[in-house]
């Protein structure tokens, strides 16, 4: 077990004590590492170890001495400042002090601000990935409202019913982008909210197919046999699933999309549906596979929001199944869906 400085100095982030005179009495790795020190910094006067500037140029100190100011100042909340060697840090501070009366301690935790630029990038491409989708759609519908409001009544019945079902297209395809944008909050907040019970997966998945057929000329297939196991699931939720595999398919792959369903037993999950779709692509490289199903990610030039495959990757983690992609026996991808016959929580 790790005891005193050891243990400090197996932390990820940066700690720096001063004592009521502003002298360090105690630094750990991390923060001689961030600061760019030399030695530990113990017996030097915070103020010369804390270099730490803004953005602007302004040292940390001149803007958060805390040892002047205020007689009830006990902390200074999360902030950014630039180290000596350029990066990004997250400085917290704590003060202690008797109320009202002189400094005692001042303790700083220095965070790097490395995860909180990931999450900044990963806001910038929703907002980007959610400018893009929204303005075609958009376009089209402002388009074709202004055109039917001033020419209505030199347009044909079939020219009106033209521009009526584009529209409706494309409304329908905001309503799709807003939907997925909601499920991708929910799931990384873990507050999902699933309605499970007993489903018909052979029925579902028909239904996907029949209603796929309507918008594309590709072919598919369905192999299942007569009886198959229901799987304890939300409708709604694994409908989503089938729906964006089979979009996903069409989009990406070529030729015939199949959709193939089967009893199995898994070891781990126990008795499950096994819901395979493949199609006649290209396939997906196996060095890239593991990408598929993080947010925005695409393959090729066909389009998309780059959220169907990290949706539906979180669906089936959520209802305890798991998600294998592979090659299908026509040299595309195929993608493995495994769905518990019976309530996960139950065997906990």
């Amino acid at each position: 077990m790790l005891v005193g400085q050891e243990a400090l100095d197996a932390l990820p982030d940066g700690i720096v004590v001063a004592n009521d005179a502003g002298a360090v009495i105690l630094t750990n790795a991390a923060a001689v590492r961030m600061l760019g020190l030399e030695g530990d910094g113990v017996g030097r006067m915070l103020r010369d170890v804390i270099r730490l500037q803004d953005r602007d140029g302004e040292l940390w100190w001149t803007c958060y001495d805390p040892y002047a100011g205020l007689a009830t100042k006990v902390g200074v909340p999360e902030q950014s400042w630039i180290l000596p060697g350029g990066g990004e840090v997250l400085v917290t501070v704590r003060i202690s002090r008797e109320r009202g009366g002189p400094v005692q301690q001042v303790g700083l935790v220095l965070r790097s601000a490395r995860g909180r630029e990931r999450l900044d990038r990963e806001r910038s491409d929703l907002v980007a990935t959610v400018a893009h989708e929204l303005r075609s759609p958009l376009t089209g519908v402002r388009g074709f409202v202004t055109t039917l409001i001033s020419r209505w009544d030199v347009l044909n019945d079939e020219q009106r019913r033209l521009m009526l079902e584009t529209v409706n297209n494309d409304a329908e395809r905001l309503g799709r982008l807003i939907t997925e944008l909601l499920d991708v909050a929910r799931i990384d907040t873990g507050r999902l909210p699933l309605y499970r019970r007993d489903v018909d997966v052979r029925a579902l998945a028909q239904r996907v197919i029949e209603s796929s057929r309507i918008g594309t000329n590709r072919e598919f297939e369905f192999d299942a046999p007569e009886k198959v196991p229901t799987v304890f699931a939300d409708p709604d939720k694994l409908t989503q699933v089938v729906t964006n595999l089979v979009e996903n398919a069409v989009r990406h792959g070529e030729g015939t999309t199949t959709v193939s369903l089967a009893a199995a037993h898994d070891p781990h999950l126990g008795d499950v549906v096994r819901l395979i779709v493949d199609d006649e692509g290209e396939g997906i490289p196996e060095e890239i596979r593991k990408r598929v199903f993080t947010k925005f990610w695409k393959h090729g030039q066909r389009g998309g929001s780059g959220l169907g495959m990290y949706i539906v990757n979180g669906l089936v983690t959520v209802h305890g199944g798991t998600l294998e992609i592979s090659d299908s026996p026509a040299g595309g991808a195929r993608i493995s869906v495994l769905l518990p016959t019976t309530d996960p929580r139950e065997a906990t």
